[in-house]
C-alpha cells in the first residue's frame, strides 16, 4: 500500500539575474494516513519551501522545480492543474503558516474567514455555516465561540489567533495538515495548548500531520519521524527516538546542543541611569452601550517600577497578555500612559512629539518579526540609513553610506550586501539588519521586543552573542522582553515577572532562576526550561 503522500527527488530552484540556486536538493520522504512527520534545520534550510511547494504555493515567481514529484494518494501534484489543485488545498491538504496575523486578513471578521472556505468547499451558508463555524471555533478552544464571531484578527490574542487559523485548517477534515512554525511566537503555556490541541484533533480525524519547525523540544514529543535538512538537502532522517538518542550527522550533532549560553555582562560600579518609571499605568478603557460610555478599565499595565543603567539589562517575562509590551512601547513613549518615566534623569512622560523627536536617536527598537519589520521596498542600506536621515540631515551621502557599513560590520553582516533587499536574507540576518538600524544612531538604550521567538536556536544563539558583546562594547542599556527564559537568562541582570499587568515577582537574574518564590514564576521556569514539564502539559 502506498503513503498517503510521498515526495521524491523534488528540487526547487531560484532564477535570479541569470543566475540559478537550488532551495531543495533532490529531498525524498513520506508520510502514513495518521503519522507525524517533522522537517527541521536552521533559517534557510529548505523546509518550509519544501512545504509550499506540495500545494505548489511557492510566492516567488522566480521558482521553478527542476525535477521530482509529489504524489498524494498516487497522483502528482506537481504535474495537477489549477482546477485539480483548488480542490486538494483547503480540503484534502490544509496549511497552518508561521505568523497567524499575516496569514488572517485583517479586514474580515472570523466569521467570514472560516465561512469563505466552508462556501467554497462544501457550499455552506447561512445559519447552518454559521453552526459549523461555531462548532469548529468551540472545538479549537476558543471560549464562548458566539462572542467572538464578529471579531476581528487584531481583537484576538496570539494563541487565540493561531486556534482560529487551526480552525479553518480543519473546517473540511483534511486528510494532512501542514503546520509550519505553528507554535513559534507563543509563550510557553500557550504554545503547549496548541500542540495539545493538534495532537486531540489528529487523534479524532486520523490526519497525517507535516510540521515544520526548529524548535528541537517540539519535535521530540510530537513526531514519529524526522527529517533533518542543511542547505535543502536532507542530512539525516528516521524515527525521532533514534535520531535524537544516536544522531549520526554533525549538523544534527550541532543542531541538538544549541541553546543560548553563558552569563550576562555585568554593568560598570555607580552606572548612569538610563530609563526609569514609578507607579505606570496602561490602562484601556472599556466602552459599551449605544453612546459607547466607559464602564471600565483593562488595566494593562498597574503600576510598575523599574530602572534601567547603562550596561545592564532589564528582562521582561510573562504570558502573552500580560502587559510586557505595553510596559515597553509606554517606556518609548510609544502610547499614552500615566506615572512617572524618566530618561536620562529627565522627565518625557509629559513631552509632546515634536519634544521627543530629538530624544529618539538615543532609544531605539528592535521588534519581533524580522520578516515584517524590514520595508520589503527599501534596500538594506535605505533601511539602516532611514534614522539617519531623520536625526542626521546635514550628512552627506558617503558618511551615511559609511555609517550603514560600520553599523552591518558590528552586526556580522558584510557592508557589500547593503544594495540588497530583505527578502534576499534569512531570519537570522533580518534580525541582524534590523539591530544594525537600531546602532546606527548610537543609541544609549534598545528595548528588544522578543527579538529572537522567530528565530532558530542556533541563530538565538548567535544574536544573544552578538548583543552581549555590543552592550559590553557600547555600554547599552537593554530593555529585554521575552516569553523564552532561556534567553532572558543568557542575557538579563535583573528579570521584572509579569502577569495580567502586575509584577508578581523581580529580583536580580541569578535569583528569579535559581530560587524563584512565586508559584507563577516557577510554573513559567517549568514549562519554559523543562522540556518533560512540557510533555506533561501537553499530554494532560
Amino acid at each position: 500500500m502506498s503513503a498517503l503522500l510521498e515526495i521524491k527527488d523534488l528540487s526547487v530552484a531560484f532564477h535570479q539575474g541569470g543566475k540559478t540556486a537550488l532551495a531543495v536538493d533532490k529531498v525524498s520522504f513520506s508520510l502514513e494516513k495518521g503519522e507525524t512527520l517533522a522537517l527541521v534545520g536552521e533559517s534557510g534550510s529548505g523546509k518550509s519551501v519544501s512545504a509550499l511547494s506540495i500545494l505548489k504555493l511557492l510566492p516567488y515567481p522566480s521558482a521553478s522545480h527542476p525535477s521530482g514529484e509529489i504524489l498524494f494518494k498516487g497522483e502528482d501534484l506537481l504535474a495537477a492543474d489549477d482546477e485539480a489543485l483548488r480542490r486538494v488545498r483547503g480540503n484534502d491538504i490544509t496549511m497552518i503558516f508561521q505568523e497567524p496575523m499575516t496569514s488572517l486578513n485583517p479586514l474580515h471578521t472570523v466569521e467570514r474567514q472560516i465561512g469563505e472556505i466552508l462556501d467554497i468547499h462544501q457550499g455552506l451558508s447561512g445559519t447552518a455555516a454559521r453552526a459549523r463555524i461555531i462548532e469548529l471555533l468551540g472545538k479549537v478552544g476558543i471560549r464562548d465561540p458566539e462572542t467572538r464571531l464578529e471579531d476581528f484578527p487584531h481583537q484576538l490574542s496570539g494563541g487565540q489567533r493561531q486556534r482560529v487559523m487551526i480552525a479553518m485548517a480543519l473546517a473540511n477534515k483534511p486528510e494532512l495538515l501542514i503546520a509550519d512554525e505553528p507554535t513559534t511566537a507563543l509563550d510557553v503555556t500557550v504554545q503547549a495548548q496548541i500542540l495539545k490541541l493538534l495532537k486531540d484533533l489528529q487523534a479524532e480525524f486520523g490526519m497525517a500531520l507535516l510540521l515544520i519547525t526548529h524548535d528541537l523540544g517540539i519535535v521530540r514529543h510530537m513526531a514519529d519521524k524526522v527529517c533533518v535538512m542543511q542547505k535543502g538537502k536532507i542530512v539525516e532522517a528516521g524515527e525521532t527516538a533514534e535520531v535524537f538518542t544516536h544522531p549520526h550527522h554533525p549538523y544534527t550533532r550541532m543542531l541538538l546542543a544549541a541553546e543560548p549560553k553563558g552569563n550576562p555582562p555585568l554593568p560598570r560600579p555607580g552606572a548612569e541611569v538610563i530609563a526609569e518609571t514609578k507607579n505606570l499605568k496602561v490602562w484601556f478603557p472599556v466602552r459599551r452601550g449605544l453612546f459607547r460610555r466607559i464602564t471600565g478599565h483593562i488595566k494593562a499595565v498597574d503600576g510598575i517600577d523599574c530602572q534601567i543603567r547603562a550596561g545592564q539589562t532589564l528582562g521582561i517575562v510573562g504570558e502573552s497578555g500580560s502587559g510586557k509590551t505595553t510596559m515597553g512601547l509606554a517606556i518609548m513613549r510609544l502610547i499614552s500612559s500615566q506615572g512617572d518615566i524618566r530618561f536620562r534623569g529627565r522627565q518625557i512622560n509629559g513631552l509632546n512629539a515634536k519634544a521627543m523627536r530629538p530624544l529618539r536617536k538615543d532609544m531605539q527598537i528592535v521588534f519581533q518579526d524580522p520578516y515584517g519589520s524590514l520595508s520589503p521596498r527599501m534596500s538594506i542600506e535605505q533601511i539602516v540609513a532611514e534614522g539617519l536621515m531623520i536625526q542626521q540631515p546635514s550628512l552627506s551621502a558617503r558618511l551615511r553610506r559609511e555609517k550603514v557599513a560600520q553599523s552591518l560590520t558590528e552586526v556580522g553582516l558584510d557592508p557589500e550586501s547593503m544594495d540588497r533587499y530583505p527578502h534576499e536574507f534569512s531570519g537570522g540576518q533580518r534580525q541582524r539588519i534590523a539591530i544594525a538600524r537600531a546602532l546606527a544612531l548610537e543609541p544609549k538604550f534598545i528595548m528588544l521586543d522578543e527579538p529572537t521567538s522567530a528565530l532558530d536556536m542556533s541563530v538565538q544563539a548567535q544574536v544573544v552573542e552578538l548583543l552581549r558583546g555590543l552592550q559590553a562594547k557600547h555600554n547599552l542599556a537593554y530593555l529585554f522582553i521575552s516569553h523564552d527564559l532561556r534567553v532572558v537568562r543568557a542575557l538579563a541582570n535583573e528579570v521584572i515577572v509579569m502577569r495580567n499587568g502586575v509584577a508578581v515577582e523581580r529580583g536580580s537574574g541569578e535569583q528569579i532562576f535559581r530560587n524563584p518564590r512565586e508559584d507563577y514564576t516557577k510554573a513559567l521556569l517549568a514549562a519554559s526550561l523543562n522540556l518533560k514539564a512540557v510533555e506533561g502539559i501537553v499530554r494532560q
